[in-house]
């Protein structure tokens, strides 16, 4: 029987609301939530506890307590706060001068993205793969903090903005030797901002991207484009089947910070699904998925999860006792 004693229910009532208000009014791109409910917060650990192969699927609500905005949390998400969208892939392939803009934004975004931390969400799914809980995380963010926190079974279904490949031979470098590259050709561009995007880049003046040099393929000569799936572009058909593999031989699938408004996406909650496996979902406000699971959270993952891991972890201890 799942049983939590008065006072540590209202302790953690307490913990929770207060976290929720301080962490939504220090991270600029969480979106309200309210306290979850005890009953829910059982059931997630009680998911958590069951499955020993847990397939993860994260979205950019995992990151957005690291301080990286997502696209579309209500009020805080960028087309909450801009009109401007992602650059569509066809787009980026057909016109150097939106080349050039897209590189000139992102180089002077890079060095803030890139120092990004990974959070305690991050850091309780690498704990969960070090216990042999967590089969594989897929992840549709490219901001690289499930490696960072030290996950090893990481797909990164949208690539990973930390490697840049070539359109035309396909060779891949890194993103940092690419700075370094972009530094020496462009020595006068000393623009800034405080603003990033999900991807990385920023906002910059149509003066401020006038002259950016981007640097063609040092093994080909062709175009050069960050190792992630731009809209309109498709998931590579090995990513879906990794993808795909490691759903089936799952024993369940944990939804953890996106909406799944986006197939590629979704359609991991469908498989898994139409194989008969058990999902649980956690994320501030709906998903396109939440008809096809069992349990459903609405709360900030790095506060649910921090409370379960701990429930969790003394559950561990009591029993050596």
């Amino acid at each position: 029987m799942n049983v939590i004693c008065t006072n540590t229910r209202e302790i953690m009532n307490k913990i929770g609301y207060l976290s929720c208000r301080s962490r939504s009014s220090s991270l600029t791109f969480v979106p309200k939530c309210e306290p979850v409910k005890d009953s829910d917060l059982l059931k997630l650990k009680d998911f958590i506890h069951n499955h020993n192969s847990i397939c993860i699927l994260t979205g950019a609500g995992i990151s957005t307590e690291s301080g990286i905005p997502d696209y579309r949390s209500e009020g805080v998400g960028l087309y909450a706060r801009s009109d401007r969208r992602p650059v569509p892939y066809k787009d980026f392939c057909a016109s150097e001068a939106i080349r050039r803009r897209y590189w000139a934004r992102n180089y002077v975004g890079w060095p803030r993205f890139s120092s990004v931390k990974p959070n305690s969400t991050h850091k309780i799914l690498k704990k969960l793969e070090d216990a042999n809980k967590v089969r594989c995380t897929i992840t549709q963010n490219v901001d690289n903090l499930h490696t960072k926190a030290g996950s090893r079974r990481v797909i990164e279904l949208h690539g990973t903005a930390f490697r840049v490949m070539c359109l035309n031979c396909d060779e891949r470098i890194c993103r940092y030797y690419l700075q370094d590259v972009f530094t020496r050709m462009n020595p006068n561009m000393t623009a800034t901002s405080q603003m990033i995007r999900p991807d990385g880049d920023v906002d910059l003046s149509q003066e401020q991207v006038e002259g950016f040099q981007v640097p063609p393929c040092e093994n080909c000569g062709g175009v050069l484009k960050p190792d992630i799936i731009f809209f309109g572009d498709n998931v590579p058909r090995q990513v879906v089947e990794s993808v795909k593999y490691n759903v089936e031989h799952s024993d369940s699938l944990l939804v953890l910070g996106t909406t799944l408004t986006t197939y590629s996406g979704y359609r991991i909650a469908l498989q898994a699904n139409n194989a008969g496996k058990p999902i649980a979902i956690l994320n501030i406000g709906k998903t396109r998925a939440d008809d096809l699971a069992e349990v459903k959270v609405e709360g900030r993952c790095g506060d649910i999860l921090s409370r379960i891991y701990a429930m969790i972890d003394q559950r561990k201890e009591s029993m050596k006792c």
